[in-house]
């Protein structure tokens, strides 16, 4: 009878309750003074304090498990309605969110987000076999944000102390992961797939978008999509390294300028791959702003059969590449390029600079392949690049 009971209670969303009790003569023991007896009975604590869990399976159960005393979300094969969005802000700390089956939404033109998450030492991750699909197909007409159906943001991170894991995102309607607001927060082994895109129609697809955020680090990530793998749009101490990027429009700093805050600095992208992508690795800043690039560094990273630009700097850039005279309201200094290699198509160009006000340069790189030639300008004194060609 208590197992039947326990079952009907997590299929209705409630709480299972587990309790360990420590014997006093344990505690007393010889193996309990030891750093590594100690270390596995304080895991061991850990584990069975958080199994106090409520399965959720209907999102109109969401407030009352946030509102409870459970610090174990389970999302199961979870349903939202067209217009809706998946609420998870506001988590009470400590809290771990887990995503296991299938989540999936309803249509509507709007901007979303389908997902928020917010809050302060929580861990979200998935298990094996779990998705998160926004069946982008349904919104793609090939323009992305500039036009056309008006398409929902697919998930916004606002989170403190955190960690997000083993997420399997698939198509996108447009932009994936916000980060927005983060402190000390690490996000890795997410599989952010939008291949669907490249023949149905996907476009503004960014798989992670970073803006006003400290301490955030994303590795180990697969990324399949029609625009940016990684764009950091103001931030500091940000750090993506050891993820993949296919298809897209390469590993961005920017579009810097317009925004309320226009700083990026202390940025590390190291031991990644960009495969199959309009661009390699670029800067981008916008004429007539006001801002700052600095200490950003690219070490390791592998192109292959980038279609445009191996790599890319510019200080003029605009939604269809450059636009408009150079302005110095946003320089790029303290930049490192190193060990940057691999091919551009030959219809591509390997290395492009446009920039003005740019200082204190380190470039170390051999892109090969592009044959198309291109002014270069602004590349600090004492820079040696082969630039334009």
């Amino acid at each position: 009878m208590g197992t039947k009971h326990n079952d009907i209670n997590r299929r209705r969303g409630t709480a299972t309750q587990f309790r360990l009790f420590i014997s006093p003569r344990f505690i007393e023991s010889n193996e309990m003074k030891t750093n590594e007896a100690f270390k596995r009975w304080l895991l061991l604590s850990a584990v069975i304090a958080i199994a106090s869990a409520v399965d959720i399976t209907d999102i109109k159960q969401l407030d009352a498990a946030k509102k409870g005393n459970d610090r174990r979300i389970v999302l199961q094969d979870i349903h939202v309605p067209a217009g809706s969005t998946l609420n998870l802000e506001n988590l009470k700390p400590h809290t771990t969110v887990i995503v296991n089956g299938k989540i999936t939404f309803g249509y509507k033109e709007w901007r979303g987000p389908l997902i928020k998450i917010s809050g302060r030492n929580i861990k979200v991750e998935g298990t094996k076999g779990s998705l998160i699909d926004g069946d982008g197909a349904r919104w793609w007409d090939g323009r992305g944000g500039n036009g056309g159906k008006v398409k929902p943001k697919l998930i916004t991170l606002r989170l403190t102390d955190s960690e997000v894991s083993n997420l399997n995102f698939k198509n996108s309607p447009a932009h994936g992961v916000a980060v927005f607001k983060c402190r000390n927060v690490k996000i890795h082994h997410i599989t952010f797939d939008d291949k669907d895109g490249h023949t149905k129609g996907g476009h503004n697809t960014d798989a992670f978008d970073v803006g006003n955020s400290d301490r955030v680090t994303i590795s180990d990530c697969y990324v399949d999509n029609q625009d940016d793998c990684l764009a950091v749009n103001s931030g500091t101490r940000i750090v993506f390294e050891k993820n993949t990027c296919i298809g897209g429009h390469g590993i961005s700093i920017g579009s810097i300028g317009g925004r309320s805050n226009n700083v990026v600095d202390d940025v590390l992208v190291k031991d990644c791959k960009v495969i199959n992508n309009d661009n390699g690795i670029r800067i981008k800043t916008k004429s007539d702003a006001t801002g700052l690039v600095k200490n950003v560094k690219f070490i390791n990273v592998e192109l292959e059969n980038i279609k445009n630009i191996g790599i890319s700097i510019l200080g003029n850039y605009a939604n269809g590449g450059p636009s408009g005279q150079l302005t110095p309201g946003i320089p790029i200094q303290d930049l490192v390029i190193d060990n940057v290699h691999g091919t551009v198509n030959p219809q591509g160009v390997n290395i492009k600079v446009w920039v003005v006000d740019a200082a204190r340069w380190t470039w170390k790189s051999n892109v090969t392949g592009g044959k198309k030639t291109d002014w270069c300008q602004g590349i600090p004194s004492g820079v040696n690049i082969a630039c334009g060609v």
